[in-house]
């Protein structure tokens, strides 16, 4: 699995960006975890925006990990954003209840056919 780095301001905080590349299933959501973890610790950020618009599939593992930010950075007043998820993914995510949690965009094509545009 790819994973990209970076930070950027935004709402004038400091937001960790990751972009990873692939699938997030249990093969790889230890290395994701601890990449996510020691980049979150290097760089100090408390807000987490995950670009997912590379990610092809995520199983339970996956979302264990994005779970597992979230308690760390909730009580901290920290927040995670997930943008660019594909249909599947997004639907994913709203199974195991992460929208409760963080905000997730839903893809253009959903709202494009939920608008009846």
């Amino acid at each position: 699995m790819d994973l990209i780095v970076n930070v950027k301001n935004y709402q004038r905080k400091a937001w960790l960006c990751v972009k990873p590349k692939g699938e997030l299933d249990m093969a790889v959501a230890d290395d994701f975890r601890k990449r996510l973890t020691e980049a979150m610790q290097f760089f100090g950020c408390r807000y987490l925006w995950c670009d997912f618009s590379a990610v092809t599939f995520i199983d339970s593992s996956g979302l264990g990990v994005l779970l597992g930010r979230y308690r760390e950075l909730a009580p901290l007043g920290g927040k995670i954003i997930i943008t660019g998820a594909n249909e599947l993914v997004y639907r994913l995510l709203l199974a195991g209840g992460l929208h409760k949690l963080m905000e997730i965009d839903r893809p253009l094509s959903m709202r494009y056919s939920e608008e009846g545009i």
